[in-house]
């Protein structure tokens, strides 16, 4: 196993010019694949939306119909049956409103980077993918001036997200062929992803949430238990107790909206600070309800990612701290704790 922290920084020197268009020559680059037999007796594109699902089957479709995809040298049809050992090569072509995206000059914590990877340290307050109304200022736009070729790889890279006020680890791929990978562990849940969280009320037990989550029926921004939604499950261990509240380790099978955070309200047991699914302390200590009150973000921090590494295929995880904030109002707590016992 190979562990990096935070206090082990490893970084590859990139451009960071901006990238404000794209290049024909680069947006084409090849992708050079081989059938697998586990996909045996396939359609080419069934099979291809195994091996790429980053991309939609339409897409795919798409593409072998333009002869941007072809099955040993040759072109093919989307029906064609695939037996295993085909040498499949894909020309992709991505769209303009998938490369309209500005380069912008923000910091980013990078902890770990190579040539497959990125691991970055979200703060607070940055919202990962433009879209609803923040399309400048995000963590896509800073990659892209990053690393001006991630214009070139969908959504720049990005393989899954967090929360705006939601800070910790996440990873970006710099290549399709990383980002395929990636996308494969999230869809088998072999990513493992481990959040700290702190909630209202006093846990008594560690548990699990397996709940389907979905949009909410009237409120249309928000996520909830929804049985005909997608399935959904949150593992919870107790790390500490405070009066009112618990600090929770929370691993997640599944990657949901706002999962955390829909799954430990359902069992009453809100996020603390959550604006969209929070609550309130019982009665308590003044001073707690205070810190809590006030705190002024959901208190949820993602402090392990573990996943194989696309090239090297060898397991590999980073961890990193608490952000001040949330470690400033768990030394609170702690300190009041200790004044009570007195």
């Amino acid at each position: 196993m190979i562990d990096s922290t935070k206090n082990k920084k490893e970084v590859v020197d990139y451009s960071s010019k901006p990238a404000l268009s794209v290049s024909t020559e680069a947006n084409e680059t090849p992708i050079n694949l081989t059938i697998p037999y586990s996909c045996a007796g396939m359609r080419l594109d069934q099979a291809l939306a195994q091996l790429l699902p980053h991309w939609s089957r339409s897409r795919l479709q798409t593409w072998i119909v333009e002869a941007r995809i072809t099955v040993n040298n040759e072109t093919s049809n989307p029906k064609q049956k695939v037996w295993g050992d085909e040498k499949i090569q894909v020309i992709p072509y991505l769209l303009a409103s998938e490369t309209q995206h500005q380069a912008e000059d923000i910091e980013l914590d990078i902890i770990f980077e190579d040539e497959q990877l990125i691991v970055i340290n979200k703060p607070a307050g940055l919202v990962v993918h433009p879209g609803n109304g923040n399309w400048h200022g995000t963590m896509l736009n800073a990659l892209l001036h990053h690393a001006e070729h991630l214009n070139h790889v969908p959504r720049a890279g990005i393989v899954h997200r967090l929360d705006k006020d939601t800070t910790g680890l996440l990873v970006v791929a710099k290549t399709i062929e990383a980002q395929t990978s990636l996308v494969r562990q999230l869809q088998s849940h072999s990513v493992k992803r481990e959040y700290l969280a702190l909630v209202f009320g006093e846990v008594q037990a560690d548990g699990d949430v397996n709940a389907p989550i979905g949009r909410h029926a009237t409120q249309r921004t928000k996520m909830a238990i929804n049985q005909n939604g997608k399935k959904a499950r949150t593992h919870y261990k107790i790390l500490e107790q405070f009066e009112g509240c618990t600090l929770l380790q929370c691993n997640l099978e599944t990657g949901r909206t706002h999962q955390i955070r829909v799954h430990m309200h359902s069992i009453s047991h809100p996020l603390v600070g959550d604006p969209v699914y929070g609550g309130r302390p019982k009665k308590i200590n003044p001073e707690i309800t205070q810190l809590l009150m006030n705190y002024p973000r959901q208190a949820l921090h993602a402090q392990r990612l573990a996943l194989i590494h696309p090239k090297t295929q060898q397991p590999i995880q980073w961890k990193n701290k608490l952000p001040e904030d949330m470690e400033t109002l768990l030394q609170a707590l702690r300190q009041i704790n200790l004044q009570d016992d007195d």
